[in-house]
């Protein structure tokens, strides 16, 4: 079924399934218990490193800076062979073509954030304005955010309609929406979120912009995952899924795949269907894949900061 089809048959986003709170901490905790070594544990670390979008999102931003974010995109640790490239690099509109330039053919996507990142706090022009500057700079995806004051005050037709214009401002682009999920108070919410931006068209859901915490929780992941579950079922339409903000460590990057896999299944595990939103995460990974070929931890030193 088509986007244009699903438009027709919109549900009542009053009537979103509630989330038993009880039975996501208990599942969750089970995804915890999951012990992945050796062969397994360095498959599944390089496939974190591929789905991880490096980020540089400061008032102090420089096309020098997003140069260098750029080459390690392609050169996580030159002293390790048969690494990954990471999934793409994330920038503000104005950082686009600078990225683009850096990046030439290597794979990289660029992202770039829109709709007046981190707060959404803008009129639908300026919004709009923001996603065609960076789409036509050459952004491959867009990462957008949601009226979070529209939301919460329950206009949910407005934050429909708003994904569905950003969407279509987004041409070939990917989308991807942002629910800021530190300021939605429940896992109730979170659903409802999700099922509003699927059905207007997102390509990937997001959980944060990684300015507020709590972020990227298993327990909000493992929500949106049930709801990228539920439409795939009722729809045929594959939705992605980007947990961002607060997952820093190896382990947890792990668990997350194991939840991924369980809940999806293994064709979401490829970072055109799964993404982590974590720049901080890149080197604890390295790390650990040098401990598993050496036997050894490398001192932190060894590795960039960008």
């Amino acid at each position: 079924m088509n986007r244009n089809k699903l438009v027709k048959n919109i549900p009542d986003f009053k009537l979103s399934p509630t989330v038993d709170k009880v039975g996501v901490e208990e599942r969750v905790a089970r995804f915890q218990t999951r012990s992945i070594k050796n062969e397994s544990k360095v498959q599944g670390l390089k496939m974190v490193l591929n789905m991880i979008d490096l980020t540089t999102l400061e008032g102090k931003d420089t096309p020098g800076k997003v140069r260098q974010l750029c080459y390690k995109a392609q050169h996580l640790h030159d002293l390790q062979d048969g690494l990954p490239t990471v999934a793409a690099i994330c920038v503000y509109p104005t950082m686009v073509a600078e990225a683009k330039k850096a990046l030439g053919n290597s794979g990289v996507k660029v992202a770039s954030v829109s709709t007046a990142f981190p707060s959404g706090q803008s009129t639908m022009e300026i919004k709009l304005l923001d996603t065609k500057f960076a789409v036509e700079n050459g952004a491959d995806e867009i990462d957008m955010v949601i009226s979070r004051g529209k939301f919460l005050a329950g206009d949910y037709n407005f934050v429909f309609d708003e994904i569905a214009a950003i969407k279509e401002a987004c041409g070939k682009a990917r989308l991807k929406v942002i629910f800021e999920t530190g300021e939605l108070a429940s896992l109730d919410q979170v659903r409802r979120a999700s099922d509003i931006a699927m059905y207007a068209g997102a390509d990937f859901i997001k959980t944060s912009t990684g300015k507020i915490q709590p972020a990227a929780t298993m327990q909000v992941t493992y929500t949106m995952l049930c709801a990228i579950k539920d439409f795939y079922r009722k729809t045929g339409v594959k939705v992605g899924m980007k947990p961002a903000g607060g997952i820093s460590s190896s382990k947890l990057a792990l668990h997350n795949l194991v939840m991924v896999k369980e809940t999806l299944g293994s064709e979401w595990l490829t970072n055109d269907w799964f993404r982590f939103g974590a720049s901080s995460l890149a080197n604890d990974v390295l790390m650990q894949l040098v401990k598993q070929e050496t036997g050894h931890y490398q001192s932190a030193d060894y590795f960039s900061i960008d």
